[in-house]
């Protein structure tokens, strides 16, 4: 499968009855695929008049108690942001994906990384975070878009898969993993008509003394048990390794590919992915930082995640940044090249 149509079709198989989205390069295939599936499945597709309209229409839909979901790229998730603060202070469920393309501005439509401070730092205004996750296969792109679903619900919070351009366009072999729902708690607090119980009531507007500040200090345990259970990455090699590669992504999928030869070489030489963005896996990086060891960090941007590599590290390690930006891609000799330079 292509990567947009793997979202599409694993969101379908893991519930989602509500899609609506705005065209814009490289995601199109996703409401394309949508706007044919949908349909079938009894569910609801709208192409809506904007990128604004389309995240409020999810607002709306999630509040009803409905598996929903949007997508779009860049700077169309751009738009999408003041709603996406009004779906985590309302504390209401969703799956928005983000297949990014090259900026700023309108920039190109070459696969890029660049979104990841929105993504990871609150793109919209408030205190709010999402879970984010970075799949670097058609197939973590299938499994991941299940889980978000899932995780969406469990902790009634937005949750981004953020891809990009090649990881969308791609086409590889995948295994339909079958969903499988687990244990989640019922949507006691959904908008479902209030016949026979007291009526919900879904908002982020808290003008009495003291009780923003009350409901702001809610969410934040909620997403520091967000942080403590959802932490995922991969680590290849990392144990006795001098240096340490650092990628997410798509990017993360090409540095594999040096990361190998250099090893088959002799290299000491490993590579931690996060799967999570948010939660980042500080941790766990923090863990291997040591005076003998050195990090280089290699995305598709001008140097975003590398910022919370050097937080985790804490000056216990150099770390190094290699990035190519504007929707520049990189090649595996590329890095090659800057890997064995560094060690």
């Amino acid at each position: 499968m292509a990567g947009n149509a793997a979202v599409a079709e694993a969101a379908i198989q893991a519930g989602c009855r509500f899609y609506a989205g705005y065209p814009i390069t490289p995601q199109n295939e996703i409401p394309e695929y949508m706007a044919q599936r949908m349909p079938e499945e009894g569910g609801v597709f709208i192409q809506a008049e904007s990128e604004l309209a389309a995240i409020n229409m999810v607002y709306g839909a999630s509040a009803a108690g409905a598996r929903a979901m949007t997508s779009s790229s860049s700077p169309g998730i751009s738009l999408k942001q003041e709603a996406i603060s009004y779906l985590a202070g309302a504390e209401l469920p969703a799956v928005i994906v983000n297949m990014q393309r090259g900026g700023p501005g309108l920039g190109n439509i070459s696969g890029s990384q660049a979104d990841y401070f929105q993504a990871t730092k609150g793109g919209g205004h408030g205190d709010y975070r999402m879970l984010v996750y970075a799949p670097y296969s058609v197939q973590e792109l299938w499994d991941l878009t299940m889980l978000a679903f899932d995780k969406a619900d469990e902790y009634r919070n937005p949750v981004m898969i953020l891809g990009d351009g090649i990881l969308g366009q791609m086409m590889e072999p995948i295994y339909q993993t079958p969903y499988k729902q687990p244990d989640l708690p019922p949507k006691t607090w959904a908008l479902t008509g209030c016949s026979g119980r007291k009526p919900n009531v879904i908002k982020s507007l808290y003008m009495g003394e003291g009780e923003l500040e009350q409901r702001n200090n809610m969410l934040q345990k909620k997403y520091q048990r967000i942080k403590e259970n959802e932490v995922r990455y991969d680590a290849i090699d990392t144990d006795d390794a001098e240096l340490i590669v650092v990628a997410f992504g798509i990017a993360a999928r090409i540095a594999m590919s040096a990361q190998r030869d250099l090893k088959r070489e002799g290299a000491k030489i490993g590579l931690l992915r996060p799967i999570t963005l948010f939660p980042f896996p500080e941790k766990e990086i923090s863990a291997l930082a040591n005076k003998d060891r050195k990090f280089i960090v290699i995305e598709l941007n001008a140097g975003q995640m590398v910022e919370d590599v050097r937080l985790a590290v804490a000056g216990k390690s150099e770390v190094m940044f290699y990035g190519r930006p504007g929707g520049a891609i990189i090649t595996p000799e590329e890095i090659y090249d800057k890997l064995k330079e560094a060690l």
